[in-house]
């Protein structure tokens, strides 16, 4: 059988397992990559597993989320990230130089490598024809240690790009465009590989924008093939030498093919509150703007924030308007300047951020109550913008700036058609990185408000507890912990984050839990979607919840749940989801089979756990940290 690129790539790293979708394998991990909300915890494992030495080619550790310090705790976590990098000479990069995904794609990813990272948008390096994976902080403890990670096959969906995008329209219309087909569920359990004539059309940048986005598809990743546009992107980076040219086999085998013509996608919109709630810009008729935030990991490149400066340029935002831009790196900053983009935004009355994630993930430029924002970001989640009212519409850096100009929705087909701006090279700066050798004999550094993770709980032969939460379909990490400039800041300390759980569903959640000593959570489909964030998991383990029962569950959170030692259970038949009621007591049998017994009634209910025998002997072992320590 013919090799689509995924499997060429996964059978170069292959270490253990057979290829066949659905079985477990341990691939080689060549780069890993870590933010400042999920480093801490990520690092406090790697402590407890203390390797003498990394065992990856390069590990970096990004300050890009949390950069706004409006108390000590900020400033700890990356004083405390930063000596654990003097440790165990991993590489550094300070606040400032910009969003860890625009920087590993400027600076470090090449094609036919296997990166993971803490962060759920690490799949943005498939634009440079690797394999990169969101994940658990754990995992990446893991990956930096041993060199290695566990993963379950996937099968792969060919995308095949036809034509070329027609005037105005860009990358984030493609994958708006395959968020309205697929669905925030439609990629689980594939990797997404991109091929056919339209891939010659897009830039670099462009592909980052797919495959940052893959990410609210459930998609495990996305890939694009390297081809000349990859070496010329390498070559303005002056990386050439990393160059590979990757693609399929001829005739390779795909489980799945969704065939796209470019020249048929007009401009798009994701509208409140999932990026999937999509539709044309054009259908949405006269909606007034409060709010337009453009930068981000998905839309923060030198290409993109120049397209936005020449259709501002000599021009005026709306009085109604308040526009903010956050370039995704240092260097597209720098860039900027340079070729007098920054004025144009400047003088067209935009707001300049630092290089970071910023209102993204909701630190900083919450809109009004009740506003209406206009985002080029990658979420859309009800509150994650920082006000519970608003509503946030996710679009193209074309759309937004348009929109900008006239204060209300508008499609940027109305515009002369902008042609993108590509740079001759690159600028690139050192000055935000630190590169460490190592020393195992250095103390980390932690503050005070820098706790222990928690420690998975006793395994049992049986489970009892009271059903404390019931929700709804795709439930996200954000509605498990919220995440706002309030709540960042205690992504270090487990104990009292736990005081927040489920807060926008359930302010009582936190009481309950604590007066149950623990119990159980049931979920519906894709439980668990959205950011990689462990403490989605490590939280309601701090509160004792020893199970999670639902119809399905996002990859990684699932994972996060049984590398803490939590059962993910899931529904042998979905019918039964109904027949569970809130506050009520139940039984699980964890000996042979798992039966689910209502403790007033003595209902059974059938239950599976659909797990390897990997996953199965994690849990009875308390979590991955204590599995791997036995190892």
């Amino acid at each position: 059988m013919n090799d689509s690129l995924t499997y060429k790539i996964l059978r170069s790293h292959l270490l253990e397992g057979e290829l066949i979708p659905g079985a477990d394998i341990r691939i080689k991990v060549d780069q890993t990559l870590t933010q400042d909300t999920t480093g801490t915890m990520a690092y406090l494992q790697l402590e407890a597993l203390n390797p003498e030495k990394k065992a990856t080619e390069l590990s970096v550790a990004y300050v890009d989320h949390n950069t706004l310090q409006l108390g000590f705790e900020n400033a700890d976590d990356h004083e405390y990230i930063r000596s654990v990098c003097e440790k165990y000479g991993l590489i550094y990069s300070k606040a400032g130089n910009g969003i860890c995904h625009q920087l590993h794609l400027e600076y470090f990813i090449a094609p036919n490598k296997i990166l993971i990272g803490s962060d759920s948008h690490t799949p943005t390096g498939g634009a440079m024809g690797a394999i990169a994976i969101g994940s658990g902080g754990l995992d990446i403890a893991i990956a930096i240690s041993k060199g290695y990670y566990y993963m379950t096959v996937p099968k792969v969906m060919n995308i095949y790009l036809d034509n070329a995008l027609t005037k105005n329209t860009s990358a984030k219309d493609i994958i708006l465009y395959l968020l309205k087909i697929l669905t925030v569920k439609g990629g689980v359990g594939y990797i997404l590989e991109y091929t056919g004539p339209g891939v010659k059309s897009l830039t670099i940048s462009e592909r980052a924008t797919i495959t940052n986005m893959g990410a609210e598809l459930g998609a495990t990743t996305s890939i694009f093939v390297s081809d000349e546009m990859t070496r010329s992107y390498l070559e303005m980076q002056d990386r050439v030498d990393a160059y590979i040219p990757l693609s399929p086999d001829e005739n390779p085998y795909y489980d799945a093919v969704l065939k796209v013509d470019l020249s048929q996608i007009e401009p798009l919109v994701a509208c409140p509150h999932s990026p999937d709630n999509v539709t044309t810009v054009a259908s949405i008729g006269h909606k007034k703007v409060d709010q337009i935030a453009i930068g981000s990991c998905t839309n923060g490149s030198f290409e993109d924030l120049m397209q936005v400066a020449q259709i501002l340029k000599g021009k005026k935002i709306h009085d109604n308007v308040d526009l903010v831009i956050s370039p995704g790196s240092s260097n597209v900053l720098r860039m900027l300047i340079e070729n007098h983009g920054l004025k144009d935004l400047v003088d067209a009355g935009a707001r300049i951020l630092e290089p970071s994630c910023g209102p993204c993930i909701g630190m900083g430029q919450a809109p009004k109550s009740e506003g209406i924002s206009l985002r080029t970001f990658n979420r859309n989640f009800k509150g994650r913008c920082g006000t519970l009212s608003a509503e946030v519409y996710l679009v193209s850096p074309e759309t937004a700036a348009y929109s900008a100009l006239t204060g209300e929705l508008s499609s940027p087909q109305a515009l002369i058609d902008i042609k993108r701006t590509q740079p001759q090279n690159y600028l690139k700066g050192q000055q935000f990185f630190k590169y460490y050798a190592g020393d195992s004999s250095l103390q980390t550094v932690k503050g005070p408000n820098i706790k222990a993770f928690p420690e998975a709980l006793e395994t049992k032969s049986k489970l009892e507890g009271k059903v404390l939460l019931k929700a709804s379909d795709n439930m996200t990490t954000d509605d498990i912990i919220p995440s706002n400039a309030n709540m960042l800041p205690l992504r270090s300390n487990i104990p009292k984050l736990s005081e927040f759980v489920f807060h926008h569903l359930d302010p009582e959640f936190y009481k309950k839990a604590r007066n149950e000593n623990g119990g159980f959570i049931v979920g519906g489909e894709n439980y668990g979607q959205g950011s990689s964030r462990e403490h989605a998991a490590l939280v309601p383990l701090a509160l004792k919840i020893t199970c999670v029962v639902a119809k399905s569950f996002s990859r990684i959170h699932k994972k996060n749940l049984i590398n803490a030692g939590i059962y993910p259970f899931q529904f042998e038949y979905e019918e039964d989801y109904h027949k569970i009621v809130e506050g009520e007591n139940y039984e699980i049998q964890l000996e042979e089979g798992y039966k689910m017994i209502h403790l007033e009634s003595k209902t059974s209910l059938s239950i599976l756990l659909k797990c390897s025998q990997r996953e199965k002997d994690i849990l009875k072992a308390g979590g991955a940290l204590k599995y791997e320590e036995a190892q």
